[in-house]
């Protein structure tokens, strides 16, 4: 009985850090869009987070993702973020609800711009 609980509580455990820490896979990272014409710049950090640079089409913090969905246009994606932990949510939230993640960036490290 012990080792059922067990085993149970420990799927869970990694199921809970999977979703958190292993990045999510095939998502380029940029320092912007690729074609400003058909890509949202959606910016995902906390509205409290000061932001020198202008460049989001959107900007719904994670934690309002889930209220505010409706309103991302179903287009292709740049994801903007804070760290890792934030990118990896937002961006599996994201693509479980079936929205196109053309890349990333975070803000606290700066991407090669690929030329």
């Amino acid at each position: 009985m012990i080792t059922y609980f067990i085993l149970i509580v420990g799927s869970i455990l990694c199921i809970m850090l999977y979703k958190r820490y292993f990045p999510v896979l095939g998502i380029p990272c940029e320092k912007t869009g690729q074609d400003k014409t058909s890509t949202v710049v959606l910016d995902i950090r906390d509205y409290n987070i000061d932001v020198n640079d202008r460049q989001s089409d959107m900007r719904i913090p994670y934690a309002y993702m889930r209220r505010f969905i409706q309103e991302i246009p179903r287009q292709k994606l740049h994801v903007i973020a804070n760290d890792r932990l934030e990118l990896n949510l937002g961006l599996r939230y994201l693509k479980s609800r079936g929205y196109q993640i053309a890349s990333y960036h975070l803000s606290n490290c700066p991407c090669r711009d690929k030329e």
